[in-house]
């Protein structure tokens, strides 16, 4: 089985220092599933193209049993020896780990940075379904084409097999490409040739959960990966359904009622819209907008003349514009929003001298070391009239019933502040640049623990 990754970024065969292998050289790795090749067929400033071939013994599959009792005969001819699935994905995981990890020091810019990719496998499983196949690449920013494979082109009345030829086409993070093919081709494959215990659940969210939880496939996905093993699949909805932001919703303090009146998801952005509006702010930024759920809420709303969404991701602001389904909105009301590439610690003249800037909930998704350079690019050199920060309150993380203890809300987030944390990192910041901070809850306020969602307004004063 085959699988080709081609980059055409600038200085292309850097994708070596990002996968920890060397263009010219053919590496061979011995696996429990096969003997896997990886190979670079060019590599050059332009373009680079790396290809990881399995090879796979088919007797070794036989014996070992590991797709299970299917009689004798569908036992020696089958296709798992050239078609991608479960066996590839795990080869995948052990060939390109450290890239899937997002891992690779001395190019961590780069490692960050979304690159223009095209991935090429000639033989993937599918059920025969390439509908399923768009379904799930193309939610994730993937242009994707995905042709039928007949079965024996000499014999057309034999009709197609059940796979594709299949190209994605896109820009994003490398480790974000592999994990994504590493969790789905065991999804289109629907066989998996390992046993599926507790431990598939924690791997799904760990690895997917960034993305998984807003995927319109979501549960089709998680009950495939799973192998419809119930318990499992409803512990791993459950959890996702915590992340997603479309149906987030915090448990209510003892003694108001078994839900709250509106998902947390609702009640944040009310807030941060009540807050634009109390600051009298009509030019706004929502920096890491996302796929844009705040930027449709402030279109709405006439009150805010100019609107500039700003993400680092290119997929994710891809996103946003067919959510928002920009092409079909009137020029009047298209015209008021920009969209625009770029990062939430870097500066950007283009940000500078708007009546407000929204960070929903990005801040936990920074590395801590680079808060100081959100501050310099958000408080120092754009300087709006006014910063809306809101984050997840770690307190109130014990209410939440499908969280183990001391774990995150989110696989992504790289901390989770308390009140005082918050309070600690944001009057200090405040002082320093001429701002005064109020702070405010979103969602049902316990008197031990607080809010599930916590809000730090930003007012600059006057000089």
């Amino acid at each position: 089985m085959f699988l080709s990754l081609t980059s055409t970024a600038p200085a292309a065969s850097d994708l070596g220092y990002l996968l920890h292998k060397h263009p010219d050289r053919h590496q061979v790795f011995d696996l429990p599933v096969g003997r896997a090749h990886v190979f670079y067929p060019e590599a050059s400033d332009t373009r680079c193209t790396v290809a990881l071939v399995l090879e796979i013994d088919p007797v070794d599959i036989v014996r070992s049993r590991r797709f299970g009792e299917h009689g004798p005969l569908a036992a020696y001819v089958n296709d798992r020896t050239y078609a991608a699935g479960s066996l590839l994905a795990v080869a995948l995981g052990r060939v390109f780990g450290s890239a899937m990890r997002g891992g690779c020091a001395g190019h961590e810019d780069l490692a960050a940075t979304p690159l223009p990719l095209t991935i090429h496998l000639p033989a993937l499983q599918c059920d025969g379904d390439p509908g399923r196949v768009r379904a799930l690449f193309e939610p994730l920013g993937w242009s994707v084409a995905a042709a039928q494979i007949p079965l024996d082109p000499t014999q057309p009345a034999w009709g197609d097999a059940r796979l594709v030829d299949l190209t994605l086409t896109g820009t994003a993070r490398l480790a974000d490409a592999l994990t994504q093919l590493y969790l789905l081709m065991p999804v289109l494959d629907g066989e998996k040739h390992y046993w599926v215990d507790a431990s598939e659940a924690d791997k799904l969210l760990r690895r997917g959960g960034a993305w998984l939880a807003n995927h319109p496939e979501r549960e089709w996905i998680t009950r495939r990966y799973l192998a419809h093993r119930r318990d499992y699949v409803a512990d791993a909805l459950t959890r996702l359904a915590a992340l997603d932001d479309s149906t987030e919703v915090a448990p209510p303090p003892p003694g108001e009622g078994s839900e709250p009146a509106q998902p947390l998801r609702r009640q944040r952005m009310d807030a941060v819209l009540a807050a634009l509006h109390d600051v009298g702010a009509h030019r706004v930024v929502d920096l890491g907008c996302g796929e844009g759920a705040l930027l449709r809420e402030l279109l709405a709303d006439n009150t805010f003349h100019e609107i500039v969404g700003a993400d680092v991701s290119a997929r994710a602001l891809a996103g946003a514009e067919r959510r928002l389904r920009l092409d079909q909105l009137p020029d009047r009301t298209r015209e008021r929003l920009t969209l625009l590439q770029t990062s939430a610690t870097y500066r950007d003249t283009r940000l500078t001298a708007y009546d407000a800037i929204v960070l929903m909930e990005v801040v936990e998704h920074i590395d801590p070391p680079r808060l100081a350079a959100l501050e310099i690019a958000v408080f120092g050199q754009a300087r709006p009239g006014a910063v809306i920060v809101t984050t997840s309150n770690r307190e109130y993380n014990s209410r939440y019933a499908g969280l183990p203890p001391g774990a995150m809300r989110h696989p992504d987030h790289r901390f989770e502040w308390t009140r005082a944390e918050f309070r600690s990192w944001a009057l200090p910041l405040a002082e320093r640049h001429g701002y005064a901070v109020e702070f405010r809850p979103v969602g049902a306020d316990d008197p031990q623990l607080g809010s599930p969602t916590q809000l730090a307004l930003f007012r600059r004063e006057a000089p």
